[in-house]
């Protein structure tokens, strides 16, 4: 029995006690859940619908959860309904109905864990988002994980999701980086504020080899070719390198688009409409102090430029103007401060910034080598790039490095430990269970041993402790990506996958022998053991998908 199942049970017990009693069903909510108490030995699941109902109906809780134990007891696969404290269920399933998960998980296969707890929700996530200058640093690559899964999270639990990265193409910094590349180009030093590393004088002999005719012209014409040819090979370059990382946008948006679209306009005459804009000083500003910004900013200056706000304000509405209801925006720990403007913003496009607008703030990351943090990259010269990272421990190590910590909390990544085939190497320890529960799959086909027809399998007996814990410990797994998803938390599946799925895993693996030995005969045991392992090879396989990591079948 899946815990949504046994929720489903509770629900309908609930109602034959309204039946019963006379209550008034508008009461009742149109779902509950069930969920594992902290000490398991209160039971299997606990639930606390007596509690949430009592108020409504007027029926003290103990009252009200004695009559919900009593149905309850008399539900098929219930051992027993236990009342604690002011009215918790704590509920007991019979070893049969407790199996049952194993092959409900087998069946579902890849939708095991999906839900539609968040259907309806049209969410934009904007992640990366790196400037066309250099190659993605690891500050970037951090979001590059953590919002790919995210992304996948949000979509497994029924939100309409569309991934975005808005490409900075305009500005003082691409100046900057065309400068950088004319003076690599001519052989001189870069400049005071340019950019420097090794890609830049790659990217300028690219540029040459497009353009041999390039330095013939006037250092402003010159310019303009290694801004517009540098910044197509620079982007090309990191699109490339975030598709190896396994990182795909659907959309890659130009922030030029919006200027050369006249969107800065439109937003301006919104705001205009919406009463908060004012002229000073010959500039026009947003009055954001009106909604708890720390000062008013600047949307157009007093020369007729664009700010880099302006550029914000009109991107967020084109968000909203595509359909998407929430906007989410993962910036790094630099940002921090553009929390408070950009909520403001929403507010004075009339929207509700705790609704429509979400920001998520990443901290900092180290490479460590050595026991010292990395601080150079052979190629960018002055950060450690997504290529560093990777040559260093490998994409599935690198994805599941950078997912498995709260975003919000700086990470330090040891190489050596990211390298390590032990079980201290986290991800390593994950996927050596998905190895495992392939290769006991492959040896039972071996000696014959097959799960057999879904019908002929006896969950019953799988009543050994470390069996019952395993089935706990994958029950969970929908409970977990749920609670991600909305939470924004990927690093809740990893943990999940290491301390809950992997652990227990190892302790039946070690205490119940799925396999025959010698010529000890298959039995009915055998396959239900089978069952089980193939359940957490599935479960194993789900979560590391969300993470963008792969499930080997051999290490």
């Amino acid at each position: 029995m899946t815990p949504a199942e046994l929720a489903s049970v509770v629900l309908t017990a609930a109602h034959a006690v309204f039946a019963d009693r006379g209550l008034d069903h508008a009461a009742l909510p149109e779902r509950t859940v069930v969920e594992r108490p902290r000490n398991p030995e209160h039971g299997d699941y606990a639930s606390t619908l007596a509690l949430q109902l009592s108020k409504k109906v007027g029926v003290p809780p103990r009252e009200l959860a004695t009559a919900l134990a009593d149905e309850l007891g008399r539900a098929p696969g219930i051992k027993s309904v236990e009342i604690a404290g002011p009215g918790f269920l704590n509920i007991r399933l019979d070893a049969a109905a407790a199996g049952q998960l194993a092959r409900a998980i087998v069946e579902a296969g890849p939708e095991y864990g999906r839900s539609d707890r968040l259907a309806g929700e049209r969410i934009n996530l904007e992640f990366v988002s790196a400037n066309p200058t250099g190659p993605v640093h690891i500050g970037g690559v951090r979001w590059a994980a953590v919002g790919d899964a995210l992304s996948r999270l949000l979509r497994a639990t029924g939100a309409y999701v569309g991934t975005e990265y808005y490409f900075n193409d305009a500005g003082s910094q691409i100046d900057r980086f065309a400068r950088s590349l004319l003076a690599a180009a001519k052989g001189e030093a870069v400049p005071e504020d340019g950019y420097g590393g090794a890609y830049i004088a790659e990217i300028a002999n690219e540029v040459q080899a497009r353009r041999p005719d390039v330095l013939d012209l006037d250092d402003a014409a010159a310019q303009e070719v290694f801004r517009v040819e540098g910044v197509a090979l620079m982007f090309d370059e990191i699109r490339s390198s975030l598709r190896d990382f396994g990182v795909e946008f659907d959309t890659y948006f130009n922030e030029k688009d919006l200027h050369d679209r006249g969107e800065l306009d439109l937003a301006l005459a919104r705001l205009r409409e919406q009463g908060h804009l004012y002229e000073s000083e010959g500039a026009t500003w947003l009055r954001t102090t009106d909604f708890g910004d720390d000062k008013d900013r600047v949307l157009r200056k007093s020369n007729g430029e664009w700010t880099y706000f302006a550029a914000d304000c009109a991107y967020y509405l084109d968000k909203r103007e595509r359909g998407f209801e929430r906007v989410v925006i993962m910036l790094g720990a630099d940002h921090h401060g553009y929390i408070g403007r950009m909520k403001a913003m929403a507010a004075c496009f009339g929207d509700d910034p705790d609704r429509n607008l979400e920001i998520l703030i990443g901290q900092l990351v180290n490479l460590l080598r050595d026991g010292a943090p990395m601080r150079m990259s052979k190629r960018a010269g002055t950060v450690i790039t997504l290529e560093d990272l990777v040559d260093a421990i490998g994409v599935d190590a690198s994805r599941y490095a950078l997912a498995r910590y709260s975003s919000d909390s700086p990470i330090d990544i040891d190489i050596e430990l990211w390298t390590r085939a032990t079980r201290d190497n986290p991800v390593y320890y994950v996927q050596y269970v998905a190895a495992r529960t392939a290769g006991v799959a492959r040896n039972a086909a071996e000696v014959g041993l097959v799960p057999g027809d879904a019908d002929a399998f006896r969950p019953e007996l799988l009543d050994h402790e470390k069996e019952n814990e395993l089935l706990k410990a994958l029950a969970e797994f929908p409970a977990v990506v749920a609670t991600a998803a909305e939470l924004r938390e990927p690093h809740r599946v990893a943990r999940y996958l290491e301390e809950s799925v992997a652990a227990s895993y190892h302790r039946f693996y070690d205490n119940c022998r799925v396999l025959p030995l010698g010529d000890e005969e298959v039995t009915d045991l055998h396959r239900a053991r089978l069952w089980l392992n193939n359940a957490t090879r599935t479960v194993i396989a789900n979560g590391l998908r969300l993470l963008g990591v792969s499930a080997p079948e051999r290490m």
